[in-house]
């Protein structure tokens, strides 16, 4: 018992508490929706019958992850404004979803997109590439969230290392999602959503009331702290910054929109701030297409819109998930400011003890009581935060491989309890991958992680959808060069990166002597992209002669509003089985 008991040592009895109830509710509502989780069609879309609202807040509550609520802010304490086009691109990306795919996905019907690739196209051989890129986005979209629960939890419990928390909330995740698949955790995320607004929200209006306004805290930064002498009230006092530490960046690129993320290649070749201009205008344009394109990309939000009973509740959804995670982005960015002054040590601390815990730790500085329970309800935030993506990316990787794998490649006349008893088989293997994962990437920025993933997403799945929802002449051979291009592409440089920044593979002198490989690789997206598309255009036109038949029809069903009756399920031999063997049941 000697273990155990060490890590209670200075556990904050309040920050414990917050953090239990969370987990606990988090269990407790999953056992109950798993209750109600009869059928295959319950585990992969949730029986195709979720609200517009309980819709808008679950995708909210599952695309809101460690990078969203730990990330952001721990990169605008550690970066600065240039940061910021993160929470931006991640919001501007559904505007790309409403527009182009979200309701053309959802008329099209099918459980995951690697069914919409073998439907649009008539290839099984298509749908097993679709699958691994849905393993490849998952399992990179899933080490973020393990640095999350791994950072969160050495807060909590400070004699616990790092690895211990991704394996003990990784473990809780993977049960919840075993016993009540997407229907299950339909419930739990879209309570997270609010969990974690009240969670983010709640703490900055007390810390702003106590140490000061965002703009006094800005001014603070950039020499414009106005003096205000004679003042009492805590909303208008002037801001006593702490002393930063060596290996804080100074105000001005702190504060500069091209700051030290887009500038780090460039100055570690030595060179000036107008020589590193180009560099930082390319590295901020790729961003920006990683975060928009790739929000249209990931499948764990993709597969969500199958969920909707039609094309219109999907639209409808999209437009509220918009405001909803829009409003949320107003707050991370508050606790970097706030944390470059009132905690500057954090920039001294590395991996889980660095910024990334900004969000955990900023509250604590209102002292007493109040700070430890405002301390605890972010950390319960947190836990929502990494629980709620986590839970998602899960049934998205373990629909991959229980339907699409097994009950599309292996055993299509599977029965009902066989689909169900592969699922929830392939989510303590996919869980289990993604734990081991987890545990090495504790030197890696959580958001830095998920832009990568992001970056993927953008260069394989979103040219892919968008084509071939809007292009009539793409082929199967188009399309998977496009993808594959651009896909593994992305993979590769992304993964190069992440050995050289883990130290496991020295590149330091290269990337010093080839700034623009740097960014080049380290954000692949604004070539990766169009390679992907320009692959599908070149391609489909020399296979002009394989488009589908039936292309005609497929548009229509794609494009056609509801009430003309296009509207259709894929899969149709395998809704009809699915729905004898629940009648049999």
């Amino acid at each position: 018992m000697a273990l155990p008991l060490a890590f209670l040592n200075g556990v904050d009895p309040w920050i414990f508490a917050f953090s239990f109830v969370t987990v606990a509710a988090t269990i407790g509502l999953g056992f109950w929706s798993a209750r109600r989780s009869k059928t295959a069609g319950d585990f992969y879309v949730a029986g195709r019958s979720v609200s517009v609202g309980w819709n808008a807040s679950a995708i909210s509550g599952e695309y809101l992850s460690a990078a969203s609520f730990m990330g952001v802010a721990g990169m605008v304490m550690s970066s600065g404004y240039d940061a910021l086009w993160y929470p931006v691109c991640y919001a501007c990306g559904y505007l790309f979803l409403l527009l182009f795919i979200a309701g053309p996905l959802r008329r099209f019907g099918a459980y995951t997109i690697p069914d919409f690739a073998e439907g649009r196209f008539d290839s099984p051989l298509f749908r097993k590439i679709a699958v691994c890129f849905v393993l490849f986005i998952g399992f990179f979209y899933t080490m973020p969230q393990m640095k999350g629960a791994g950072t969160t939890l050495a807060y909590i419990f400070p004699g616990m290392p790092y690895w211990g928390g991704v394996v003990l909330v990784g473990a809780v995740i993977t049960l919840n999602v075993a016993l009540g698949g997407m229907k299950g955790i339909t419930l739990v995320q879209a309570f997270q959503y609010w969990m974690k607004m009240f969670a983010i929200s709640v703490p900055v209006f007390v810390l702003m009331s106590v140490y000061g306004l965002y703009g006094s805290h800005l001014g603070a930064n950039d020499g414009r702290v106005e003096k205000l002498a004679g003042t009492t009230s805590a909303l208008t006092q002037t801001v006593e910054r702490k002393p930063l530490t060596e290996k804080a960046p100074a105000d001005s690129p702190w504060i500069s929109p091209f700051g030290p993320l887009t500038t780090k290649a460039a100055k570690a070749a030595g060179l000036s701030a107008e020589e590193s201009r180009p560099y930082s205008l390319l590295y901020t344009y790729s961003l920006i297409v990683a975060l928009v394109c790739g929000t249209a990309g990931l499948p764990h939000i993709l597969v969500r819109f199958y969920t909707n009973p039609d094309g219109v509740a999907a639209k409808r959804t999209t437009m509220w998930v918009m405001i909803l995670i829009g409003i949320f982005y107003v707050f991370p960015p508050v606790f970097g400011v706030l944390g470059r002054n009132l905690l500057p040590e954090l920039y001294a601390a590395t991996g889980a003890k660095g910024t990334d815990k900004v969000v955990l730790e900023l509250p604590r500085a209102v002292g007493g009581l109040w700070g430890s329970i405002l301390s605890g309800i972010t950390c319960a935030g947190a836990f929502a935060a990494f629980m709620s993506t986590f839970s998602g990316l899960l049934v998205s990787m373990t629909g991959a491989v229980a339907h699409d794998i097994y009950g599309r490649m292996l055993k299509p006349h599977a029965t009902n309890a066989e689909r169900l008893l592969v699922f929830k088989v392939s989510t303590v293997l996919v869980g289990g991958i993604a734990i081991a994962l987890g545990t090495q990437v504790e030197k890696l920025q959580i958001n830095f992680m998920v832009g990568q993933a992001f970056a993927i997403a953008a260069s394989s799945y979103f040219p892919l959808l968008f084509m071939s929802v809007w292009w009539r002449g793409m082929t199967m051979k188009g399309a998977a060069s496009g993808m594959l291009g651009g896909g593994l592409a992305a993979l590769a440089c992304t993964t190069i990166i992440n050995l050289s920044d883990l130290g496991l593979v020295d590149l330091k002198a290269y990337w010093a002597a080839h700034p623009l490989m740097r960014i080049l690789a380290e954000q692949p997206a604004i070539w990766a992209v169009p390679l992907a598309i320009g692959l599908m255009i070149v391609v489909s036109k020399a296979t002009a002669a394989a488009v589908p038949a039936d292309i005609r029809m497929k548009m229509l069903v794609l494009h056609a509003p509801e009430q003309l009756g296009l509207k259709q399920e894929y899969i149709q031999e395998h809704a009809a089985a699915l729905n004898a063997e629940s009648e049999r049941r």
